[in-house]
C-alpha cells in the first residue's frame, strides 16, 4: 500500500481514507473524517479533502486502547519516555494507552498523574492516561492517595501497583470501596509473594532441569480467587492483569457464571498468547517476564478463555528496559518485554489465523472492551458517522520481520526477534488527525 496525500498546514483537515474495509468485512467503502468525527460512509465519494489515504484492502478497526502500558517517565527515561511510547503506540494502532504507575518517582500523587498526563497532551500522538499507585511507594502498607489522583486534572480511574502484588486483603478491599465510590478501577498483579521468594521462570520441568526457581500457577490463581471475593463483597470493579494460567481463565469462567455484586475483568498479554517456557532453553533474558511464560496447555487454555469473552482483552504490559538491564545474565536480568509495535500482528497470529478470533472480534478485544473497562467514552466507538475519529487501518497481508533495533524508542527487548509475522498496521487516526502513516509517524504540526 502507498500512502497518497495533498500536503495541508493543518494537523487534521479533512482526511479521505479510501477503499477501506470496516472491520473486514463488505465491500471497501470510503470513509471522510471531519472535525474528529466520521463525517461520511460510502463507496466513490466525491469530496474534497485536505488529505487522501489511498488504503486499497485496508481493515478499519477502532483504534487500539492499551490498559498495560510502562513508559517509565519520569525516572527511567534510558529505556523509554512518554514520546518514544508514544511513537510506537502510534505505529501499533492505538490511540490511547495506560501508564502504569511503576515509575520514579511513583506515580502514586497528583504531581506525578498530572505530569504525565501533560506531556502526553504535549507529544499528542495517543492518549496517554496515567494509571495511579494503590498504595504509596509500591510498599503494600497504606493506601496512596487514590482520591487525589482521581481529582485531580489527570482524572485518574484505573489504579494499580503493577510489578508489586497489593498483597493484603484489607487494603484491596479499602482500595475496592473508595475507587468503587467513583466508578473507579482497580487493577491486580496477582503474584502471592509467598509463593515467589526468588521466582524465575514457570514452576515445572523446564525450570527444575534448568535450575531456575519457579514460579507456581497457583500464586496467581489463588490471589485472583480471593480478589473477586472481595470485588463481590464489595461491590467494587477489579481488573486481573497479564493472566498467564489456565487455571486462572477457568476460576474467572466459574465466577462470571455467578450473580454476584462488583464487576470483575481480565486481560491477557500477546506473549502468553503465542509463547512457551520451553524458549527458556537459551537463558536468553529477552524471554524473561513477570508473570512467567508457561506451558502449551496454558497457552491454549488463554486463547479460548479470551475467544470465548472470559478474558476480556489485550493488553501490551509494554516493558522496554535499558540495555544493560537486559543484555546480562538471566538471574539479573529486569523482566518484561517490547509490546506495542508487535500486538496486533501476534494476535493475528494467534488468534485470528486459527480461526479463534475474526476482525470483530480483534475490535472487541484490543478497542472496546480495553475502552469499556477503563470508562473511555470516546474510544472503542463503533465505525459509524457522527463517531470520534480513532480508527487504526491494517493491511492483512502484510507480513513483516521483527527487529528490535528497527523498533521505536531506545529499548530493543522484543521477544520476537527475528520473527516474521503476518499483518501490519497501516495508518493511525486519533481524533481525527493521521498519527502514523506506513511505518512512520507524523507529530502535530509536521510531518516525519
Amino acid at each position: 500500500m502507498n500512502g497518497v496525500e495533498r500536503p495541508t498546514e493543518e494537523s487534521g483537515g479533512r482526511v479521505l481514507l479510501r477503499s477501506v474495509r470496516p472491520y473486514g468485512t463488505g465491500d471497501p467503502v470510503d470513509l471522510l473524517v471531519e472535525n474528529g468525527r466520521i463525517a461520511a460512509l460510502g463507496a466513490d465519494l466525491d469530496v474534497e479533502a485536505d488529505r487522501v489515504v489511498h488504503a486499497e484492502g485496508a481493515v478499519a478497526l477502532p483504534g487500539f486502547v492499551d490498559l498495560h502500558t510502562h513508559l517509565r517517565e519520569p525516572g527511567r527515561e534510558d529505556a523509554e519516555t512518554v514520546e518514544s511510547g508514544s511513537v510506537a503506540a502510534a505505529l501499533g494502532g492505538y490511540t490511547a494507552v495506560f501508564a502504569m504507575a511503576n515509575t520514579d518517582p511513583v506515580a502514586d500523587n497528583a504531581i506525578v498523574v498530572e505530569h504525565v498526563r501533560r506531556r502526553g497532551d504535549e507529544v499528542g500522538l495517543v492518549d496517554v492516561h496515567p494509571v495511579g499507585a494503590v498504595t504509596a511507594g509500591l510498599g503494600g502498607a497504606k493506601l496512596a492517595e487514590i482520591g487525589a489522583m482521581a481529582r485531580s486534572s489527570a482524572a485518574v480511574r484505573v489504579f494499580s501497583d503493577d510489578g508489586h502484588c497489593v498483597d493484603d486483603p484489607l487494603l484491596v478491599r479499602r482500595a475496592l470501596e473508595y475507587t468503587g465510590a467513583f466508578g473507579g478501577v482497580v487493577a491486580q498483579h496477582a503474584q502471592d509473594p509467598r509463593l515467589t521468594p526468588g521466582a524465575q521462570a514457570h514452576e515445572g520441568g523446564n525450570a527444575a532441569r534448568l535450575g531456575l526457581a519457579g514460579w507456581p500457577a497457583p500464586a496467581e490463581e489463588s490471589v485472583v480467587a480471593r480478589d473477586c471475593m472481595l470485588a463481590g463483597h464489595t461491590g467494587g470493579s477489579l481488573h486481573v492483569c497479564h493472566v498467564s494460567s489456565a487455571g486462572t481463565a477457568d476460576f474467572l469462567s466459574w465466577w462470571r457464571s455467578r450473580d454476584v455484586r462488583g464487576r470483575v475483568s481480565a486481560e491477557v498479554t500477546p506473549h502468553h498468547l503465542l509463547l512457551t517456557d520451553e524458549l527458556l532453553e537459551t537463558y536468553d533474558p529477552r524471554y524473561k517476564v513477570n508473570p512467567p511464560l508457561r506451558t502449551d496447555d496454558d497457552v491454549r487454555g488463554l486463547r479460548e478463555a479470551l475467544a470465548s469473552g472470559v478474558i476480556d482483552c489485550v493488553a501490551t504490559d509494554h516493558a522496554p528496559h535499558a540495555e544493560q538491564d537486559k543484555d546480562c545474565e538471566w538471574s539479573a536480568a529486569r523482566p518484561g518485554m517490547l509490546g506495542l509495535q508487535t500486538a496486533l500482528s501476534v494476535l493475528v497470529r494467534g488468534m485470528v489465523r486459527p480461526g479463534l478470533l475474526d476482525w470483530r472480534g480483534v475490535a472487541r478485544v484490543l478497542s472496546e472492551a480495553p475502552a469499556r473497562i477503563a470508562g473511555l467514552t470516546d474510544q472503542g466507538r463503533p465505525l459509524e458517522v457522527g463517531e470520534p475519529a480513532n480508527i487504526a487501518l491494517v493491511d492483512p497481508e502484510g507480513e513483516w520481520t521483527v527487529h528490535g533495533t528497527e523498533l521505536a524508542g531506545t529499548a530493543v527487548n522484543t521477544p520476537f526477534e527475528g520473527m516474521v509475522l503476518p499483518a501490519r498496521v497501516f495508518a493511525t487516526i486519533s481524533r481525527g488527525r493521521v498519527t502514523a502513516l506506513d511505518g512512520k509517524v507524523e507529530p502535530r504540526g509536521g510531518r516525519s
